[in-house]
């Protein structure tokens, strides 16, 4: 049984973390199937919240990551006294700066402080020595970067994109209506439990647009730590003007994330930063499959009149060559096509005049989100 297999709706146990014996298909199906919000918080998924302070409660099983710009490592763990399987996050206090020790604290005090289904909820958080474990529940399927890299080296269906982004953005409208800005928003910080739950993470980069009272327009603080991000930052953040920037920062992030989701890789990972600021200030908005903005790679583009997706107008259709990665990691079907709504979407989110980019609620209403509104009111 694979990680994957864990803790979904049979709450079935871990039994080896090896992901070669779960297939690509069965790996789509469990995530697409199920539902992708919940109408209850994460907290009160699980049998019950995990409250121990003590560490000797908690048997750590395996790491299954790094965080916090490798300063954070991450296990799958056994909360002992109940069985429960847990998240651990390990920091070593010592190790960190002022600036990221204040980071830290940010990402503690908001994930208390936020309730909603869609953002990753903390349940215990102490010290042990000069170490901090942060016990949170168990996401399964881990991130959308891991399902990447392990299943979809080639890039994610639409369907399949479509699922995650829409948690994903129910998280971020909750952020931008309570006057916060995310400002790292990627494939790494979605995370998915086992019933198909998707959180958005990385809290430690948010930005609040209210200081002493009063809600500003615009934010003009960089954000700390940013290198790792800038690939999915917004041209008005990056550029650093007196304009500044807002909320929708963030929508622009997630078309970077929609395009990283489609093709397995990275936009802009290769570029000097000066060469990327350039694109994204004066090059046409970027499809998913743009591959100018990509490392170098075997596949090709062309258009497709199937409109396999939307079942109407011209789709974009991807051939390649399968490769194999390596052993362990299963291949993608030789092609897949995007319909012109979700090239749409992407396009929307990716206009470099943060004015024609909608907000957050707004885009939730696109058609792009229809299935999922329906499955919503279900």
């Amino acid at each position: 049984m694979s990680l994957l297999d864990c803790f979904c709706t049979s709450r079935t146990q871990v039994e080896s973390l090896r992901p070669e014996k779960q297939s690509e298909t069965s790996t789509h199906q469990n995530l697409v199937d199920e539902p992708t919000f919940s109408l209850l918080p994460p907290s009160t998924r699980a049998s019950e919240v995990i409250c121990s302070t003590n560490v000797s409660h908690y048997e750590l099983q395996v790491e299954i990551g790094r965080g916090f710009d490798n300063l954070t490592s991450v296990h799958l763990a056994r909360h002992t006294p109940t069985g429960t399987l847990v998240t651990v996050k390990i920091t070593n206090l010592e190790n960190c700066t002022e600036e990221r020790l204040k980071a830290l604290q940010k990402a503690v005090i908001l994930s208390h402080f936020f309730r909603h289904p869609n953002i990753t909820t903390y349940w215990t958080v102490f010290t042990v020595g000069s170490w901090l474990w942060v016990i949170s529940p168990f996401m399964a399927y881990g991130s959308a970067s891991q399902l990447l890299r392990t299943y979809f080296p080639e890039g994610m269906s639409e369907t399949l994109i479509r699922n995650i982004l829409f948690g994903a953005v129910r998280g971020l409208n909750y952020l931008h209506q309570n006057g916060c800005i995310h400002r790292s928003i990627k494939a790494s910080h979605i995370l998915i439990s086992g019933d198909g739950l998707v959180t958005l993470s990385g809290l430690s980069h948010l930005h609040s647009l209210v200081k002493h009272g009063q809600k500003h327009r615009a934010v003009y603080d960089f954000p700390q730590f940013s290198t790792s991000v800038q690939p999915w930052l917004s041209p008005e953040l990056l550029r650093q003007d007196l304009h500044g920037y807002n909320v929708k920062s963030d929508i622009y992030s997630v078309g970077i994330t929609a395009c990283e989701l489609a093709s397995g890789q990275v936009p802009f990972q290769d570029m000097h930063r000066t060469q990327m600021l350039l694109q994204k200030l004066k090059g046409p908005p970027y499809s998913p499959l743009d591959i100018s903005i990509f490392p170098q790679s075997e596949s090709r583009m062309k258009i497709s009149r199937s409109g396999v997706d939307s079942g109407i107008g011209e789709s974009v259709h991807v051939s390649s060559g399968t490769r194999t990665v390596n052993s362990d990691r299963l291949q993608t079907p030789p092609s897949k096509t995007f319909s012109p709504a979700f090239l749409s979407l992407v396009q929307l989110c990716l206009q470099q005049d943060p004015e024609k980019r909608k907000g957050s609620k707004p885009f939730l209403m696109l058609n792009f989100w229809n299935c999922n509104i329906k499955k919503e009111k279900k």
